[in-house]
């Protein structure tokens, strides 16, 4: 079924205005920092695990509407799931933005992340989009590498 521009444009300006997960966290297992630097786009995320789950994630920072609203999508789609299922929807979200893979074949995880699809057309906001989800991996290294030392 194909959904209309204009509710893709509104689920994106909902998340820009209220955007979920933001702030700062007091404690975090990890504090990873990302910078898109056309843009000039930065975003701090903070990341809590309990085991092998993500149990809180935030970030904060400054940036167009394409990036906070990508970075509050995320932080929904990946609070509460395991550290394979964040790596499985990071790969899902970056194979739409990156290699086109369809918005309707995304697990419903990522269902506000699909308004994002449109962005594909722009490449140079590709990075906008992706600056979240590429922080969130590097994130994620660093976690592992913490837990092999």
């Amino acid at each position: 079924m194909e959904i209309p521009d204009e509710l893709y444009r509104e689920v994106i300006l909902d998340h820009y205005r209220s955007p979920r997960h933001h702030g700062k966290m007091e404690k975090p297992d990890v504090l990873e920092w990302g910078k898109n630097p056309l843009c000039g786009d930065e975003l701090e995320l903070y990341l809590t695990v309990n085991g092998d789950k993500i149990t809180d994630l935030k970030f904060d920072g400054k940036g167009c509407s394409i990036s906070q609203a990508s970075a509050s999508m995320m932080t929904e789609a990946v609070v509460g799931k395991s550290l394979a299922q964040v790596k499985a929807i990071v790969s899902d979200f970056k194979g739409m933005m990156m290699e086109g893979k369809p918005a309707d074949a995304l697990p419903d995880d990522l269902e506000d992340a699909k308004s994002l699809e449109g962005v594909q057309k722009y490449p140079v906001r590709i990075k906008c989009a992706l600056l979240s989800w590429n922080t969130l991996l590097e994130a994620l290294k660093k976690l592992e590498s913490r837990k092999a030392a």
